[in-house]
Formats: C-alpha cells, sequence, structure tokens
C-alpha cells in the first residue's frame, strides 16, 4: 500500500565539508530550526547519523570491535560485532542484539549503523549489525535466508568473541524490522539454518512494515512481487503464541510505514495468545525513531526507555516466556 513505503535509497556518506556546514546550521538556528533542517534532510538520515555520531563523541573508546566477518559469498553477507570497551574486566559472556538495518530492502550498509552499537553495548550489550542481500541481487525470501544465516553466525562464533548466543534478541528499523519480525514468526527459516525456535529470547521491530499486501509501492513489488505466496510474506499472517516475546516501536507522524503495522501487528499477535503491545511515540517520524539511537538526537531518550527494560526482561539469565513490550 502507498502508506507502507519503506525508507528509501540511502545516499553515500556526506564528506565532512557537508557535516561541518550541518553543525553550523545548528549552531545559528538553534534546536528549532534544526529540527526542522533535520526534517529536509531525511533521506540522508542514516549516512549522516553515523558521521555526526563520530564527531560529536570524540572517539571516547567506549565500545570496541572484535569481528567483521562474512557468513557468505556475497559482499553484502557481512556483519560487525562490538563489545563495551570495558567487557574484559567482566568474566560473563554478553547478551547480544542483532540488528538489521533498513533501506527499502535496496540500499544501506551495517557500516552506517555503528550508532547503534554506541548506544547499546554500554548499557551491558554485544551487537551485531548484520547486512544482507539487497535488490536485485534477491527478493523474497532471499533477506529472510541471509538473516538466518547471519543468526547461524552468531550461534557458531559469538562465544569466543564475549557473547552469550543464549541470550540472543533480533532488532530492525523499518524494512530490518520485517526482516527481524518475520525471522521470530515464520520458523522455516532458523529451522533451515539448524536453529531452533528457542533461538531468539525477543526481537524488537522499530517502525516495521507488517501488513502491506497487495504490493502497491515500488519497493515492496520489486522485493515481494515474483513470491509464489504473496500473502505468506506478511508477518501478520504468521502471527502466534510460542513465539518469542514482541516489541513494537513505531511514532505516530511516521508516514512512510503507517502506526498502523505495528498496532495491527499487536492486535493480532495478542488475539493469537501472546500479548503484546505497540509502543507509538507522539509526534516522531520513521527517520525520527531510527535518529533517536545517534547523537546529536539522543536527547530524546523515549525509544531508548522503550527498549532497555525489554531488553534487560528478555534476556534475563532464565528464560522468558511471557510476550509483549
Amino acid at each position: 500500500m502507498a502508506d507502507d513505503q519503506t525508507l528509501p535509497h540511502t545516499p553515500r556518506k556526506p564528506r565532512r565539508r557537508r557535516l561541518a556546514w550541518t553543525l553550523a546550521v545548528f549552531a545559528l538556528l538553534g534546536v528549532g530550526g534544526f529540527l526542522l533542517y533535520r526534517q529536509a534532510l531525511a533521506t540522508e538520515a542514516v549516512a549522516m547519523l553515523d558521521n555526526a555520531d563520530k564527531v560529536l563523541r570524540g572517539g571516547d573508546g567506549t565500545i570496541r570491535e572484535v569481528a567483521a566477518a562474512h557468513y557468505g559469498r556475497d559482499p553484502t553477507q557481512k556483519l560487525e560485532m562490538f563489545l563495551p570497551a570495558d567487557a574484559a574486566l567482566t568474566k560473563a559472556p554478553l547478551p547480544i542484539v542483532v540488528f538489521i538495518h533498513g533501506g527499502g530492502w535496496r540500499s544501506g550498509d551495517p557500516h552506517d549503523y555503528r550508532f547503534i552499537a554506541r548506544a547499546l553495548a554500554p548499557q551491558g550489550y554485544a551487537v551485531v549489525l548484520a547486512g544482507y542481500r539487497l535488490y536485485p541481487k534477491a527478493q523474497y525470501p532471499g533477506m529472510l535466508e541471509d538473516g538466518a544465516a547471519a543468526l547461524r553466525w552468531v550461534a557458531d562464533h559469538a562465544g569466543p568473541l564475549g557473547g552469550d548466543p543464549n541470550r540472543v534478541v533480533l532488532m530492525g528499523h523499518s524494512a530490518g524490522a520485517y526482516n527481524a519480525v518475520m525471522l521470530g514468526l515464520d520458523q522455516r527459516w532458523l529451522a533451515a539454518q539448524g536453529l531452533s525456535a528457542d533461538a531468539l529470547r525477543g526481537v524488537v521491530g522499530l517502525a516495521g512494515p507488517y501488513d502491506f499486501y497487495p504490493f502497491d509501492s515500488e519497493a515492496t513489488r520489486l522485493s515481494f512481487g515474483k513470491a509464489p505466496d504473496p500473502e505468506e510474506t506478511q508477518p501478520v499472517v504468521h502471527a502466534r503464541a510460542g513465539g518469542p516475546p514482541l516489541l513494537l516501536v513505531h511514532g505516530t507522524a511516521d508516514t512512510r510505514v503507517r502506526p498502523r503495522n505495528s498496532v495491527g501487528l499487536a492486535r493480532t499477535m495478542t488475539r493469537a495468545g501472546a500479548p503484546t503491545r505497540a509502543v507509538l511515540l507522539n509526534g516522531v517520524t520513521h527517520e525520527g525513531l531510527i535518529m533517536m539511537f545517534a547523537r546529536p538526537f539522543s536527547q530524546d531518550p523515549r525509544a531508548v526507555d522503550a527498549l532497555l527494560p525489554f531488553l534487560a526482561k528478555v534476556t534475563a539469565s532464565a528464560p522468558v516466556q511471557a510476550h509483549g513490550g
């Protein structure tokens, strides 16, 4: 549907000159003016965020990269793993958050989302940023096959690196939220990698499309139009009890992927016997939701405040069976 278009093409990272100009505008216009300017730059939000975060954090060493690997032959089948800088001081392995980026299944790179690792690793998590094959190299179910393969890599390799493969939460934004939620609900893809239904302690969807058939946006037609059973591509069809707990976060001002996606899936999950709540953040846009995890936009703590209690609950040492955020 037209209101379910996902994040459009993400341009290359802006040059330092453009970033310096951006910060100068911030200083001149003040917070109110910069919010308007930020909205005008929505199409290059993700690339800008990573650079801005680097500049403002000043290389303070709060995280460290422990792996940069490929889980498949395609260059996009890659991932990066981060730990808090002081992780060596704790002997216990850390729970793992695997994050899948958005981009309409056509663009995006895990390297551009290191601000997610900067936001979550200092809170006591190992963070894996996972890429996947993009259109035209892959269409449905390629993104799900790749997500499952990345989780297989985590199961096989994260332990010696300081993560706990028995405490994994899958998280994604926009198209990546679709991937994450589908992997949690449709058991076929994990099973194909030899992973059990208990491989995930929880799933977090940020502004995800979960009910968008029939396909009438370019992004959905390209990536899902050739599916033999198009209705099977929809997360809402796979709502079930007994799966991992879901946290569905959405902005009320999201016009790219309407909040009804999260609200509808939460209701369907609840009717299926898995009580689930959609967390709606008033006035937050599609791009604004992911921006809330990165400086200089992280002054609004609502997204992180919704996420951290959920992560703590589902990654407790004993498995958590209850559903909902």
